[in-house]
């Protein structure tokens, strides 16, 4: 008996421990709002990922079948706003050569870095 408890016990915390990470790895957290929200307190180390013609890139994406979709218009405005709010964020952009209003999109990994998306 003491097997079947101890077994149901390891099996409870086992899944519990894994929603946690099936969280993490969503896609949710790229989404418009999760991601705005991560960008207005960021400040950890983060990639920057030039496409060069963002428009472009949004049609082979698209043809590609990408999970990732491209933001819309107003979507990159969201991003761009929610970066503006973080003036820490803003200065460790621009001593990368980076521009606020040139980024398109912001991905987060499940290791909670970001990559900008930079046209």
């Amino acid at each position: 008996m003491n097997r079947i408890a101890a077994l149901a016990i390891f099996v409870s915390v086992s899944t519990v421990s894994f929603s946690g990470i099936s969280y993490a790895d969503s896609l949710t957290m790229n989404g418009g709002p999760q991601i705005e929200k991560t960008l207005l307190t960021y400040n950890k180390p983060f990639a920057v990922k030039y496409l060069g013609d963002y428009d472009d890139n949004k049609l082979e994406s698209s043809e590609r079948g990408d999970s990732e979709t491209p933001r819309s218009d107003a979507g990159v405005q969201h991003i761009q706003q929610s970066i503006s709010a973080n003036k820490t964020l803003v200065e460790k952009l621009r001593n990368r050569g980076v521009d606020v209003k040139d980024i398109v999109n912001a991905e987060e990994a499940a290791d909670g870095s970001v990559t900008f998306l930079v046209n």
